[in-house]
């Protein structure tokens, strides 16, 4: 009989692989990877969208956390749950890998994604409430964090840096009190200005009569909705995505856009710790870490072009980044 001492103690590498085949053994949990393919959630949005207790959930994405199959990220006071990527010094790093390709190639059954969708609603009418506050324009603490004046010219310049067609054609997400148009409409021969805020949109539409622009059209729309447009050259985005419920399904929706060979343009903040500017600015995220960023826009078919950022002495950091969209 051997003696106990001189057993050898478990194999590191074995009892990583017996935690991650614990975590990966239930259908639940199997679920919940999938569903935070591209998104991320806190305990109760998750809870909410599988049906079950607080509690249950938090178990549920405990074992995965042990199994290095989730992380989180934590947004002022609130902590969110995204996927792991497989960890490159893991012996069981194929098998991580395999796991989560196989997952992905599984769609969404339909109560799934409607309880997804739900949760981006609720997600969305906040900040919807926020800015329907504003009817006599954006609120003045925006300013705290990125005046547009700050950003203006190097965008310009990164724009003016594409390889655009003579009759190019240019959409602005969330074009705010409309102090970019005029800019975009003098470079662009067409430019669609799609902004869900009924204010919002009378105070840009205001500003293109004063500054005499015929050639932009602004739309009272969803861009995240299925639309009836024009696919565009350029589509530019200044400061919007930190409002947007679903970042990841976002840069998808901007991707669908934009012809073969155009250029998705995105001023956006860094990660922050600042989480006064979601009760102040109706921020839902605060900021995006350039890697995110890339691997969002990688899975929407688009790849990083050009990319700036710019230090504020009120603490924040903006980044300017160009992804462009695949030649078919």
């Amino acid at each position: 009989m051997s003696d106990p001492a001189t057993i050898a103690a478990p194999d590191d590498s074995t009892e990583q692989l017996a935690t991650f085949c614990k975590a990966a053994g239930d259908q639940l949990r199997l679920d919940i990877l999938r569903v935070l393919r591209t998104d991320s959630f806190g305990v109760l949005e998750l809870a909410q969208i599988f049906a079950i207790r607080q509690s249950g959930m938090s178990h549920h994405l405990k074992v995965l956390a042990n199994a290095g199959l989730v992380c989180t990220r934590r947004e002022g006071n609130s902590i969110f749950y995204r996927r792991s990527l497989p960890d490159a010094a893991s012996h069981w790093r194929h098998l991580h890998e395999q796991l989560l390709s196989d997952l992905d190639a599984l769609p969404l059954d339909a109560p799934l994604n409607r309880a997804i969708a739900a949760v981006h609603s609720q997600r969305g009418e906040v900040s919807r409430q926020f800015f329907a506050r504003f009817a006599d324009g954006t609120p003045a603490q925006q300013d705290l964090i990125a005046h547009f004046g700050l950003y203006r010219e190097p965008l310009l310049d990164l724009i003016d840096s594409l390889a655009l067609p003579a009759n190019a054609l240019a959409i602005e997400v969330g074009p705010g009190e409309g102090g970019f148009l005029p800019d975009l409409a003098r470079r662009f021969q067409r430019v669609l200005a799609l902004d869900n805020a009924p204010a919002m949109l009378e105070r840009a539409q205001q500003q293109c009569a004063e500054a005499g622009l015929d050639n932009v059209d602004c739309l009272l729309a969803d861009a995240l909705q299925p639309l009836e447009l024009p696919a565009a050259d350029c589509l530019v985005c200044n400061m919007v995505l930190h409002h947007m419920p679903a970042p990841a399904e976002a840069l998808q929706r901007f991707a669908d856009r934009l012809k073969p060979g155009g250029s998705l343009v995105l001023t956006e903040l860094c990660s922050h710790d600042q989480s006064w500017v979601r009760d102040t600015c109706g921020d839902l995220w605060l900021g995006f870490d350039q890697d995110d960023l890339v691997r969002w826009a990688n899975n929407a078919g688009l790849h990083a072009g050009g990319s700036l950022y710019m230090g504020l002495r009120n603490g924040f950091q903006i980044q300017l980044q160009q992804f462009a969209k695949g030649q078919r």
